[in-house]
Formats: structure tokens, sequence, C-alpha cells
């Protein structure tokens, strides 16, 4: 059984970083491509940031190119999101997910449950 728990969310001021990690478990990653998704309450989930099994491609939506970016670890199952500069509107819900590379939700068969990022202006 696969699962994705991410970590590393919190309350952060505005221009602060926070560093998201999104361990799995119950099958290795690194034939997978992983990525970030976030959400606001009442509000559809949005791409973030996609990275290719081997690292070698990535792939960030145009509000957080230059701020946000996506690595991974193969070795410890483990994909990153080093967020900087954050603004208040990227306060969301962000949740990792496991499957192939792109920005369409439906490339994605495995989901975490999500770690809050609040950023205060």
């Amino acid at each position: 059984q696969v699962q994705l728990v991410e970590s590393g969310g919190g309350l952060v001021q505005a221009g602060g970083s926070l560093r998201l990690s999104c361990a799995a478990s119950g099958r290795s990653i690194k034939t997978y491509a992983m990525g970030w998704f976030r959400q606001v309450p009442g509000k559809e989930r949005l791409f973030v940031a996609s990275i290719s099994a081997s690292g070698g491609m990535t792939y960030h939506t145009d509000s957080v190119k230059g701020r946000f970016t996506i690595s991974r670890d193969n070795a410890k199952n483990t994909v990153y999101l080093q967020m900087n500069s954050l603004k208040p509107e990227d306060t969301a819900v962000y949740y990792c997910a496991m499957g192939n590379y792109g920005s369409a939700q439906g490339n994605y068969d495995y989901w975490g449950q999500g770690t809050q990022v609040t950023v205060s202006s």
C-alpha cells in the first residue's frame, strides 16, 4: 500500500521560506514522476510543480517560477518543495502526488493528505 506523507508546512511571514517534504512508503518512487499541488478552501486544487522520475525534468507553474523549486532524492524515497519569497497568496494546503510527469491531476495515481502552509502579510 502506497503512502505519501507531507511535512514541513507551517506559519511564515511574507518573504520567508519553507521546505516541504513528501516521504513515500510502500513503493519506490524511482520510476514515478512526483508532483506538488495546492488548494485553498472552496477552490479547486491547482498544480504547483512536477519532476520526472530521474529528476532530469522539472516544471513549475508560472506563479511560483523563480521562487519554488521541486527536487527529489530517490535513495530517501522523498520529494521536496523549496519555497522562497513566500507571499500571502501562497497560503494553501499543499499536496504531494505520485504518477506521471505533467500538470494534470489525472496524471497522478497516489496522493498525500496535505500540509498547511500559511503566509502572513
